[in-house]
């Protein structure tokens, strides 16, 4: 599983990337950032989740450097035990969400994705 972002034309990376870059840019390549770390920009700990979402879930808002350009990712952390300007590593996880909970169809609520771990 990767956790793909964008390259632009321009060499600006985006994630999630999205089919129009900036300025109407198209995109022209993809680069994991599953293979760097990043640096913790900030974090937080929510304590009111949606349904289905652990509680408390540490969150964090992360900046990769891929060859010299900055990527910021939100998502969330295995541990509340983080600070600011720590170095963590992205990690797969295949449940960020409980399908069976809440009244949603369950293969609706089936999510996989990345959380970061400090290093």
């Amino acid at each position: 599983m990767t956790m793909e972002a964008t390259v632009y034309e321009d060499g600006t990376i985006q994630y999630p990337g999205h089919p129009i870059g900036p300025g109407g840019q198209e995109p022209v390549d993809t680069v994991d950032l599953s293979e760097y770390t990043a640096e913790v920009v900030t974090w937080t700990v929510s304590a009111a989740t949606p349904v289905g979402v652990r509680a408390p879930n540490p969150l964090a808002i992360v900046e990769f450097d891929v060859d010299g350009e900055s990527v910021r990712a939100i998502g969330q952390l295995t541990t509340d035990e983080v600070e600011t300007g720590d170095t963590v590593e992205p990690v797969y996880a295949d449940d960020l969400r409980d399908p069976e909970a809440g009244i949603r169809e369950p293969a609706s609520q089936d999510w996989d994705g990345y959380r970061f771990e400090p290093v």
